[in-house]
């Protein structure tokens, strides 16, 4: 119990840095700039990222294994295409800044799990 707070904490911030990223630097995302909003958005794709990506990953197991791994990437920009449907304030409008945002946020979530 007292491991999965900082772990979950570290998600959080992690997420939030990456959504933050996405934001500025990738054309055509939309990301909130105001800090609350941003923290609700990183704490909503951590909900996502602990709740549906176990399940998304059991069901894609044949195309993660095939893919040696690579199927991952859909897994998480499925992660994130639900952030863009369940939050209005989220905008990603088309395929290529979503796939451009999950690499960005799969290695911002690598590097922070890493430390």
């Amino acid at each position: 119990m007292f491991r999965l707070i900082p772990k979950l904490i570290a998600a959080v911030a992690a997420n939030t840095l990456g959504l933050y990223l996405a934001g500025r630097f990738i054309t055509g995302v939309i990301i909130p700039t105001d800090l609350k909003q941003l923290l609700i958005a990183a704490g909503v794709l951590t909900a996502i990222n602990v709740l549906a990506k176990p399940i998304l990953k059991l069901v894609l197991s044949p195309i993660i294994i095939i893919t040696l791994g690579l199927g991952l990437i859909v897994v998480n920009a499925i992660t994130l295409y639900i952030l863009d449907y369940l939050m209005v304030s989220v905008t990603i409008p088309v395929l290529l800044p979503l796939v451009y945002a999950t690499l960005l946020v799969s290695v911002i979530n690598y590097i922070v799990r890493k430390i």
